[in-house]
Order: structure tokens, then C-alpha cells, then sequence
């Protein structure tokens, strides 16, 4: 089932199933209405696609106590249910409680809906975790040479997976894992929270993330993905634990969520040096509005350093930052090879930031020494507009590369306030080219002012992406009292 027709046009439609009668339970044999207010055995929420059946997961023998293990009770719900991928799909829903499990692999055309009341607990037995090969694109695990350990919520090869909830939680209760790799004492790569590979129509939405292990939310190689209403926290000072990482993704929208996070709130990504060149997915069609982030150490949102199959066409707006390091950060280095082009970023909010704007180019991370010293990232047509910052420490570190100038650099309407005791440089900039208009305090010469006739000289496209005509559709269904 594809909800996006071919995505060559440019007016994307919306494919909405139409269930015989209406929806209806594994039990039930009607129409299924929730009536207002909303009462406790009825079930409603917007979702890519609407179910025909469905269960919970207390009917596998799962036991939300918090101490008896459920990974036996997902995989079993999720493999029952998998029998209904062309009937209508399934849902599973896990009620109040709170539901210890290791790893387990989702279906298509299927959703897991998580109870307000509903926590997940990642287990902490590291048995529990299978390890599998390394990412293609990028060669080799990223705390460790070798393979890495499958996430919590894994998928691959799916269409049409939803996952979402009334806010319920799910817990990476991570802090055995960061205490591992701080002392340098894993085997393999940490697992992710959420993991969907070479996967094509998803939603996540409305849920809170906590605590993940290494990186919140990650689909790879994926196409035709909407995330909205996640509140994703981790402790600011352990490291990777990433909001949302798209990685050689095309056509996704990111919208409305709420980051605290110890490193990047969303880090745009496409591969690894050699790896990545030679795998050649790019993250393009990406869409980020109405995100508030709080990083003190790293980027709202960065594009790279894990670049190298290229990323284009992403559009940022509706931006807060609070108390982060920086606010857009391009990551990159010698032997990324790749590209960061065609980026729109309008709409900023910043508070008490180290730097607003920071390009890297000397990144310097490696998966080993057979990187092709010649492979040059190129950097260009990067637009920032309408961005206000206050309590700003520096307004600016621009490094491009020697010989690989960073070009096509706009920045217009930016207001800058520092700090009590701001840096005495305020716009470092070295081997980037571009232009500047109203922008205070006054950028470096390499961004020379046009003036302010050209205040709106930076471009942000007007036309949709794909991904922004996709809608949602109000699933309800009768559910027992829980």
C-alpha cells in the first residue's frame, strides 16, 4: 500500500483506506463511533492509515509489572498479527503498566499504540540484545569497529508502520550503556530507541522518549516519514543521545516536538567517508518546523559530520533554541567527499547560545584510515533568515576548507544580542564566500553587506515537498476498559 503516488509529481495524493462498513475489531461487527467527551473504552487518534484489527498486548501474556520480562509477549502480538498485513492491518495496543522488554521487530501495515499510562522499559540485560552488521553506509559501528546492537523498536523492509500513543513513554534506561562507553568497556555499538531501515511510509507520533541507550529516533534508508508531538529527554551531559537522526532519508517532515538532549537535538545524515560515497543514498525532501531544542553542548540541528552521500533540499523554520551550543551546524571534513547543499533556514528563536551560526570543516572523525584524502564535501547555497538571538556568546564560526571554499552563503535579517562578556571576535570566518544584509553585529568581510534592500535576499522556497501534502486521518476504535 503506497499513501504517496509517485513522488515525480509534484501534487502528492493521499490514498485513504476504506475499511467495508467502517473500522472494526477483531470482536466487533459495526461501526465504530467515539462520541465527545471521549470516554474510556473508546480509542481515537490521527494516524497515516486507519486498522481492522486489533489487540493488546495483555492478550499475549504480557505483565506490566516493571520486573517481568515482555519480549516473549511483543513477538508473539506482533507475529499474530502480522497475519493481517493484506486485511485491513492490525494494530497492538499496550495498556497502563509499565512493560519491561528486550528487542522486537515491527510488521507492515501496523501500528503499536501506546496508553497513556503506558511506560516501556528497555531492558537492561545485555543478552537480551542481538548484534547485527554494521550500516552499510557506514562501515563499521560508531562507538566500536564490528557490528552494533539492534534497537529496542526495529523494523526493516516495512510499508506502512506507525507508531504513536497518548503521549505514553518509552524508556532506553540507557545509564548502564553510557557508563559502558565512558569507561571504554563495550563490545559493540549502543542500540537505538527506534530503528527502521530501507522502510517507506511511517509516523511517529505522540509519544515521549527517554533515556535511549545512544541515539532517540533513526530511520535509515527510508522514504515517506512523518514525525510529530515526540518529547524526547536525556541527561545533557551523556553523550550521542541524539533526538532524531534522518539518515539517507527522502521526504520527511518533522514537526512540533520537544528536545533536551546531551548532544544533537536532530542531526541530519547520510554515510561515512568511503562508505558513504560508495553507498550514495542521500537525506534530501526534509522538512523541520515548530522545534524547540535544548542542547548545551551541541547543535539544534546539525547536517553531518556523517554527510558523504549527500544532503539537499532541507527546510527549517519555526526554530527555538535554548541554552544550545549552536543553532544550524554543518559538519564535515576531508574524506567526506558528499555534499550539504540547498539548505532554508527561516524563523529562528535563540536563547543563551555559544554560537548561532558554526560550519566545521576540520570535523575530523573517521572509520578508519582508508578515507580517500582527495574526497573534498562540497558546501554550498546555505541560507539562514529571520533570526533572533539573545545571551549569544559568539555570533559566528564559519571554517570552510583550504582549497574547498564553502560558497553561496546567505545570511539577511538576523539580530543578535550578546552576552555580558561576549568573545572580543565576533564572526570568525575563514575559506567561506557569500553575501550578508541587515545582520547585526556586522559579519565578516567575507559576507560582505548588500544593503538592506536585500534584507529577503536569502531563499526559501515557496512550492510544498511532497511530504507536506501527506495527511493524517482520526482512527477510532472500541476498546476494552483498561
Amino acid at each position: 500500500m503506497e499513501f504517496w503516488t509517485s513522488q515525480a509529481t509534484t501534487q502528492v495524493t493521499y490514498i485513504t483506506i476504506l475499511l467495508v462498513g467502517a473500522l472494526v475489531l477483531l470482536s466487533t461487527n459495526g461501526v465504530v463511533e467515539c462520541g465527545r467527551p471521549r470516554i474510556s473504552d473508546c480509542l481515537e487518534y490521527p494516524a497515516i492509515s486507519c486498522r481492522a484489527h486489533s489487540a493488546s498486548l495483555d492478550d499475549f501474556g504480557g505483565v506490566g509489572d516493571g520486573i517481568t520480562s515482555n519480549t516473549q509477549a511483543f513477538k508473539a502480538a506482533i507475529d499474530h498479527l502480522s497475519q493481517f498485513s493484506s486485511q485491513g492491518g492490525s494494530q497492538l495496543i499496550v495498556p497502563p503498566g509499565k512493560w519491561l522488554t528486550g528487542p522486537f521487530n515491527l510488521t507492515s501495515h501496523f501500528t503499536l499504540y501506546l496508553h497513556e499510562d503506558a511506560v516501556l522499559l528497555a531492558t537492561q540485560d545485555e543478552n537480551e540484545w542481538t548484534v547485527i552488521e554494521p550500516l552499510p553506509s557506514y562501515g563499521r559501528g560508531r562507538d566500536t569497529e564490528g557490528g552494533r546492537y539492534i534497537s529496542l523498536i526495529f523494523g526493516y523492509n516495512l510499508t506502512d508502520v506507525v507508531i504513536t500513543g497518548a503521549n505514553g513513554t518509552i524508556d532506553g534506561q540507557g545509564e548502564p550503556w553510557w557508563r559502558k562507553f565512558r569507561a571504554g568497556e563495550l563490545n559493540y555499538t549502543r542500540p537505538y530507541l527506534i530503528e527502521l531501515m530501507f522502510s517507506q511510509n511511517i509516523q511517529m507520533s505522540n509519544l515521549t522518549l527517554i533515556n535511549s541507550p545512544s541515539w532517540h529516533v533513526h530511520p535509515v534508508y527510508c522514504r515517506n516519514i512523518i514525525i510529530q508531538g515526540l518529547t524526547i529527554l536525556a541527561p545533557v551531559k551523556v553523550p550521542n543521545t541524539d533526538g532524531i537522526n534522518p539518515d539517507s532519508c527522502t521526504n520527511t517532515r518533522i514537526e512540533d516536538c520537544y528536545i533536551v538532549s546531551g548532544d544533537d537535538c536532530i542531526a541530519v545524515k547520510s554515510g561515512w567517508d568511503q562508505y558513504g560515497i560508495a553507498f550514495g543514498m542521500p537525506t534530501k525532501q526534509l522538512v523541520i518546523r515548530r522545534l524547540t531544542c535544548i542542547s548545551p553542548s551541541s547543535a539544534v540541528i546539525a547536517l553531518g559530520s556523517e554527510m558523504s552521500g549527500g544532503i539537499e533540499d532541507v527546510r527549517a523554520e519555526d526554530i527555538t533554541a535554548i541554552n544550545s551550543e549552536s543553532g544550524i551546524r554543518i559538519k564535515t571534513a576531508v574524506g567526506r567527499g558528499g555534499y550539504v547543499k540547498d539548505i532554508y533556514v527561516r524563523g529562528m528563536t535563540m536563547k543563551t547560545m555559544k554560537w548561532v551560526f558554526w560550519m566545521t570543516g576540520n570535523y575530523g572523525s573517521h572509520p578508519d584510515n582508508n578515507y580517500d584524502p582527495n574526497a573534498l564535501p562540497v558546501i554550498e547555497n546555505i541560507n539562514y533568515r529571520d533570526i533572533v538571538a539573545e545571551n549569544v556568546t559568539m555570533a559566528a564560526r564559519l571554517e570552510g576548507i583550504s582549497g574547498d571554499t564553502f560558497s553561496g552563503i546567505c545570511i539577511s535579517n538576523v539580530t543578535i544580542e550578546l552576552t555580558r562578556k561576549p568573545k572580543k571576535l565576533q564572526w570568525n570566518c575563514t575559506d567561506v564566500a557569500g553575501i550578508s544584509s541587515n545582520v547585526t553585529p556586522q559579519p565578516c568581510d567575507l559576507l560582505p553587506n548588500q544593503g538592506p534592500e536585500k534584507t529577503r535576499a536569502c531563499n526559501f522556497p515557496e512550492e510544498n515537498l511532497p511530504i507536506e501534502n501527506a495527511e493524517v486521518q482520526m482512527c477510532s476504535y472500541k476498546t476494552p476498559k483498561f
